[in-house]
């Protein structure tokens, strides 16, 4: 059963904005951590964004920060990952995932995953 549903992805080119989502539900929303990571052909899946179950911390990978702001709407379960000024480096599938995350950056600390969302920025 797929726990996390991610939306947003598409085809843009650089410097365009997209906005991710990621739908849960609401045991999960209430519970864990929301964070995002992303994985490049032949790359691992890196760390680009968490927010804690507060929404008061946020957190970005530097590649990111300044450029991404994530996001959580309680009254829809949702958490959202705004990305701006887009570069042909940040192609990659994007998923959400949810967890206790104490290491709020490492996958590992992560219990659902999405299925993940194609983002591609064209040069």
């Amino acid at each position: 059963q797929v726990q996390l549903v991610e939306s947003g992805g598409g085809l843009v080119q650089a410097g365009a904005s997209l906005r991710l989502s990621c739908a849960t539900s609401r045991r999960i929303f209430s519970t864990y951590a929301m964070g995002w990571f992303h994985q490049a052909p032949g790359k691992e899946r890196e760390f680009v964004a968490a927010i804690r179950l507060s929404g008061g911390s946020t957190y970005y990978a530097d590649s990111v920060k300044g450029r991404f702001t994530i996001s959580r709407d309680n009254a829809k379960n949702t958490v959202y990952l705004q990305m701006n000024r887009l570069k042909p480096e940040d192609t990659a599938v994007y998923y959400c995932a949810a967890g206790y995350a104490v290491l709020i950056a490492s996958r590992n600390e992560y219990n659902y995953w999405g299925q993940g969302t194609q983002v591609t920025v064209s040069s």
